[in-house]
């Protein structure tokens, strides 16, 4: 690992140094895929530490990266970056069990898993240079190096792409069984297995979508979605677009039904919301939170405009509304 990458995201560097190592950056393969791993380890213990705000969770995150300029954990840590496990440990755990865990002799594998727990986000960087924005109780399959032809990901959930261009080799999103190819574009991929239909939504360039059987397509405009449920494609303007300011931590609702905002909060944060009064799921809706602000605070939110009792049971793991 060069030092400067650790020295880069520690804000170590001058800016003359700084942009010397981004240009160099831009012609050494090697020294990107390193900034590029580093930068995904950091990711992750950034989400960490936005899950757990205590004072102490944050100085054992801060032992925890000095730790990793010791060589040996360094280059444990950074191949370990991919697994899904990383993320369920640094959320709930110290410095202390992220490094006895890399201390473990770990063999590369070909393709990374990645979940994010309820009420989290994170920011993953792919090989090629593509960023990816997953949702809470998202996962993402990718692999280590792309091959020559394609760069294919698989998502359960919800993720947002801002794609490398590589017209040589074109990015293919699949979701249940539905292939989004593309050459260099921004767009959203809303599906949670749940919901039993897939959404996906372009910000900026071309997308192809192909029906599950592969019989059918269509190619999105920009501000243009297409809604995949079984073998029927619809497609239609994007009505509001700051639902994608999830990416940012921001939940956005406009004009949107309560029972439908409910859900949505029921897959984010993993609780169950049962609604005893079906007018309840009626009442329309519009407002922005923090993903940061939690269930229980957005809920008193919405009830500040819509009145309703809340209960909640920790035992079961539910909230029951009513009037």
């Amino acid at each position: 690992m060069d030092e400067r990458i650790l020295k880069y995201f520690d804000d170590e560097l001058n800016s003359a140094d700084r942009l010397a190592l981004l240009r160099q950056i831009e012609g050494d393969d090697e020294l990107q895929r390193q900034f590029i791993e580093y930068k995904n380890m950091n990711s992750l213990l950034s989400l960490s530490g936005a899950a757990n705000n205590e004072i102490a969770d944050r100085r054992s995150l801060n032992l925890f990266r000095s730790r990793l300029k010791t060589k040996k954990l360094q280059m444990l840590a950074i191949r370990i970056v991919g697994y899904a496990a990383i993320i369920v440990l640094l959320v709930g755990g110290t410095w202390w069990n992220a490094a006895h865990f890399f201390s473990k002799q770990i063999s590369p594998l070909a393709v990374n898993t990645l979940y994010v727990p309820a009420g989290q986000r994170i920011k993953l960087t792919l090989q090629d240079g593509t960023d990816v924005w997953l949702n809470s109780r998202t996962t993402i399959t990718y692999p280590v190096v792309f091959g020559k032809n394609e760069r294919r990901v698989s998502v359960e959930g919800e993720a947002f792409f801002e794609v490398t261009k590589n017209p040589r080799k074109p990015f293919i999103v699949t979701s249940q069984g539905i292939d989004m190819k593309v050459l260099g574009t921004k767009f959203n991929v809303d599906s949670y297995s749940n919901e039993q239909e897939l959404k996906t939504s372009l910000i900026e360039g071309s997308l192809q979508v192909l029906s599950p059987d592969k019989m059918k397509s269509v190619i999105l405009k920009p501000n243009e979605q297409v809604t995949v449920k079984g073998s029927l494609m619809s497609v239609t303007a994007i009505a509001h677009k700051d639902q994608f300011l999830w990416i940012k931590g921001i939940y956005s609702f406009t004009d949107e039904p309560l029972g439908n905002i409910l859900k949505k909060l029921e897959l984010y944060y993993d609780i169950k919301i049962v609604v005893e009064d079906p007018s309840i799921s009626t009442w329309v809706y519009t407002g922005k939170f923090r993903q940061s602000d939690g269930l229980n605070e957005i809920l008193r939110m919405i009830q500040r405009i819509h009145k309703f009792k809340i209960q909640k049971n920790e035992d079961t793991n539910e909230i029951r509304l009513s009037i």
